[in-house]
């Protein structure tokens, strides 16, 4: 028979969310020093209202039932394409990209809503297929719908551009391909084809230069040459990394101390409390506070994969998979573009860095999560 109902509330998850809460404020309060003037707890206390307002979204997702977004994923998915548009069109341009629609008070960030919106559509496409494996055949026709559907935001944020934005679309779309029915062969189809175009690249680029160029726009072509060989371009497309490394090898192990970063004090820096704020973290709190950090990460993605384990909802786990797959992507390449093992893109440290779109996203993906946790039954039988 069914359990008595009650709310399943994963409080390890939320006190994870408050930690990090917590970091956000410290982080960005040090790291927007350099553009402080009048008031120095400008970008502080928007944080703290984005967080408010996030956590006010998050309930209200949470409250809702997860699988009433069936009849609405689609809907959503078109209200998402619409803005994107709307941003080629009548977007605001700065700091070199087209990516925010002003709306007097404030700006949004199309692109971040659209990560969840590809997330619900992906799942319910893959929840029609059902449990089953699917052989080699059949998953080309549903690989086909899932490229296509990907592809579209995929370009219209790539252009804008947004290389980092693109790159959490396209691993939000692989991750729900790999937790579904689709054959492993289809699977290793893709790593194949993003390997042979990553060798292909290569090979363009070193035999003709002049068509290449053509294809691949300038500013992307430089961060990819700044994070290959940053210290041969210290004054120009390496020096951001540049700081960055030398910020968080100078915390050590302890750090240098709250608001006492030699690198980010002084502003050399860039954007140190939005996209590089993992370089505030180690080098104001060194090896330590950045192993807390990425330990609280590490338990944040944890609870959300038990989350899914725990789901009996096929459309559940799909929506479970893809939350999954948007904060992991963004936390490694994030972290991984600060230390020098990934190219540098304009992606935010979810719950962390400064930015109202990429916060609500993130909260309203949690919400989600926590939409299918509340409502994942647990069946027992007895004799009775």
């Amino acid at each position: 028979m069914l359990e008595r109902e009650e709310i399943r509330i994963d409080y390890t998850l939320l006190f994870i969310l408050l930690c990090l809460f917590m970091v956000s404020l410290f982080a960005v309060y040090s790291g927007s020093g350099q553009y402080q003037t009048e008031d120095p707890f400008y970008f502080v206390k928007r944080q703290a209202i984005w967080y408010i307002i996030g956590i006010a979204v998050m309930v209200a997702v949470a409250s809702f039932d997860f699988e009433l977004l069936e009849k609405w994923a689609t809907p959503l998915y078109a209200i998402g394409l619409g803005l994107l548009i709307l941003v080629h069109f009548f977007g605001t341009f700065k700091n070199g990209s087209k990516r925010w629609i002003n709306l007097g008070m404030f700006e949004i960030q199309p692109s971040e809503f659209m990560k969840v919106f590809l997330i619900l559509f992906v799942a319910v496409l893959l929840n029609k297929i059902g449990k089953r494996q699917l052989s080699m055949m059949e998953s080309i026709p549903i690989t086909i719908k899932i490229c296509g559907v990907t592809a579209i935001p995929f370009y219209l944020i790539l252009v804008q551009p947004d290389l980092g934005s693109a790159l959490v679309i396209a691993s939000i779309a692989f991750t729900l391909i790999i937790v579904s029915g689709i054959s492993y062969k289809i699977i290793a189809l893709f790593c194949s084809g993003f390997l042979g175009l990553i060798a292909f690249l290569i090979y363009f680029h070193n035999n003709y230069f002049d068509l290449f160029i053509k294809l691949i726009k300038p500013h992307q072509l430089e961060r990819v040459y700044g994070w290959l060989n940053p210290y041969d371009y210290a004054s120009s497309y390496g020096y951001q990394l540049i700081q960055a490394m030398m910020g968080i090898g100078s915390g050590q192990l302890n750090g240098a101390g709250f608001n006492n970063g030699r690198q980010v004090q002084s502003g050399r820096i860039p954007e140190a409390h939005t996209d590089f704020i993992f370089a505030v973290i180690g080098e104001e709190f060194g090896f330590i506070g950045s192993s807390i950090l990425i330990s609280l990460y590490f338990i944040l993605i944890y609870r959300m994969i038990v989350i899914a384990l725990n789901t009996h909802n096929l459309f559940g786990i799909y929506i479970c998979s893809g939350v999954i797959g948007l904060f992991a992507f963004q936390v490694f390449q994030n972290i991984a573009m600060t230390i020098g093992l990934m190219p540098v893109t304009g992606l935010a440290l979810p719950l962390v860095s400064y930015g109202g779109s990429a916060l609500l996203t993130n909260m309203i993906a949690i919400g989600l999560l926590l939409s299918v946790n509340i409502r994942s039954k647990r069946f027992m039988f007895s004799n009775e």
